[in-house]
């Protein structure tokens, strides 16, 4: 009981994009405009630092690419990108949290998340034993990522290397987690808002979140824009008063 009680705190990680249109959520275009994608996107933000606000945690750190807005809710520091891939910029965001808490990482491609879905498994009634978290994302890669001893070292063997936003990222990773010899607790698979449809699905799924809200403005906007711009049903009767009166053919 002593040992659960000196648990420190979790770190919490949020790596994003700044929402700006032409540089996010480009998979939903040309089905919704750039404006209307980085929209999406700015509301899957707000969900997913809402959610993690409710968490408790030592530290909460958004690892961003880009300038913070109005968005960004207090008791969240930001800590800039480093260079390079994907797999370099996760691996870079552990280093942020430092060695003396745990530290879960989550990207903003899941605003349907909940606090409860984190706040449970990082408890520190439950998360002895464990030495890491690993979130599936529906796609084949992963939501969420976290290391109960945070090691610079450790997540570049961890994440470095391995090809992201592949059906095989996910499969990867838990290999090197594997081979490593940590113990891996499981999250719950959530689907990424990558496409249209899954941004339809999300939706659905929390229903009273920004990103829900967003989606519904967009999707109305573009059943608006879909019924201006489709071609008009002719009946016959306006077809013949748009041709004019009949020209009678001399034999």
């Amino acid at each position: 009981m002593r040992a659960v009680l000196a648990a420190p705190p979790p770190t919490l990680l949020v790596i994003a994009k700044e929402p700006v249109p032409g540089r996010v959520k480009t998979r939903l275009t040309p089905a919704c405009t750039p404006v209307q994608a980085a929209a999406l996107a700015e509301a899957a933000l707000v969900d997913t630092l809402a959610a993690l606000s409710a968490v408790p945690a030592g530290r909460r750190l958004l690892v961003l690419d880009g300038t913070p807005g109005r968005w960004l809710p207090p008791g969240w520091e930001v800590v800039p990108q480093v260079p390079g891939g994907l797999d370099v910029r996760l691996a870079a965001a552990f280093a942020e949290a430092g060695p003396d808490a745990p530290a879960l990482l989550v990207g903003m491609d899941t605003p349907q998340l909940t606090a409860a879905a984190l706040a449970e498994p990082l408890s520190p009634a439950q998360r002895a034993g464990t030495d890491a978290w690993y979130g599936p994302a529906a796609d084949g890669g992963f939501w969420a990522l976290g290391l109960a001893r945070p090691d610079a070292a450790l997540a570049r063997r961890l994440l470095v290397g391995v090809e992201m936003s592949t059906a095989r990222t996910g499969a990867e990773l838990l290999a090197r987690l594997a081979a490593e010899g940590l113990v891996v607790r499981g999250l719950g698979e959530l689907t990424d808002v990558d496409t249209v449809e899954d941004a339809r699905l999300v939706a659905g799924q929390a229903p009273g979140g920004r990103f829900a809200a967003r989606w519904t403005q967009v999707a109305a906007s573009q059943a608006t824009t879909s019924q201006a711009t489709a071609p008009q049903a002719t009946t016959p009767q306006a077809a013949a008063a748009t041709a004019g009166p009949a020209t009678a053919v001399r034999r």
